[in-house]
């Protein structure tokens, strides 16, 4: 373990961070486990300092599209443009027939964000606008904060990127009700967010995939404070690659006691 000033060079901005770091060199057994190429970081802030674990520091540098882990983000941008009122508002399916069975209903914001209906928040997209988007993003500083696309979405097909590192510096201040909107609209997402919980921990995250980098994002609460974990990993097979993001952090956080055995 080491102390250092991180300098990140991504995508030819630079930025720093004081932090406690610690290269896991032994989870790549993990991914070797899983066939898989990929990085995670891990900050525990059970611990006084607010530990950060990576594996393959150049990877969690390198900026990726985000997928649907921008969801996240994108969910408290329509709740601050309006767009959307609440997690009770319904969105009409518009009959057009999807792979994915689970987009082919009406939604509200709590499916929308369970089922990754990427037709709802194609919707945001289109009535925010990419001026107000890149507002947006410029504003939370995520990422390279460029909404451009020439066809599709632009957080999938489109040049809008973040790194490993990145997210985990979002999802903190997420956490904590710490970005420029309401404190109402964070926790609307934080919930939105719930994937699984125990007695005494909550599991909030997202899955994203690109069609060939695959995510989860997110954090662990326990009350002696959260775990967060960002992991992508390369998806050659496709979808027979996605189960691999959470198991592979799933692994990792039971190793920290960040996640009970089940």
């Amino acid at each position: 373990m080491k102390t250092s000033l991180f300098l990140l060079l991504i995508g030819g901005v630079a930025f720093a961070t004081t932090a406690v770091s610690e290269e896991r060199s032994d989870w790549e057994s993990v991914f070797d486990s899983f066939d898989a190429q990929g990085t995670i970081v891990v900050v525990d802030e059970r611990d006084s300092d607010g530990t950060v674990q990576v594996f393959d520091q150049d990877r969690a540098s390198q900026r990726l599209s985000p997928a649907s882990t921008y969801k996240i983000p994108h969910t408290l941008f329509a709740l601050d443009a309006g767009v959307v009122q609440d997690e009770f508002e319904v969105f009409e399916w518009d009959g057009v027939e999807r792979s994915f069975s689970g987009y082919n209903s009406d939604q509200d914001l709590r499916s929308a964000m369970r089922m990754s209906a990427v037709w709802v928040y194609q919707k945001f997209a289109a009535d925010i606008g990419t001026e107000a988007a890149q507002k947006y993003l410029e504003r939370i500083d995520y990422g390279n904060a460029n909404p451009s696309v020439e066809e599709g979405s632009y957080w999938i097909d489109g040049e809008l990127a973040i790194s490993a590192y990145e997210q985990i510096s979002f999802l903190k201040q997420l956490y904590r009700n710490e970005l420029p909107f309401s404190v109402e609209h964070q926790r609307l997402v934080k919930d939105l967010m719930i994937v699984e919980a125990g007695s005494d921990w909550i599991v909030r995250a997202k899955t994203g995939w690109d069609g060939s980098i695959g995510w989860w994002v997110g954090w662990v609460e326990w009350p002696a404070g959260p775990v967060f974990f960002a992991l992508n990993i390369d998806t050659p097979n496709r979808m027979d690659d996605l189960a691999k993001r959470e198991l592979i952090t799933r692994e990792i956080l039971l190793s920290l006691d960040a996640l009970p055995a089940r």
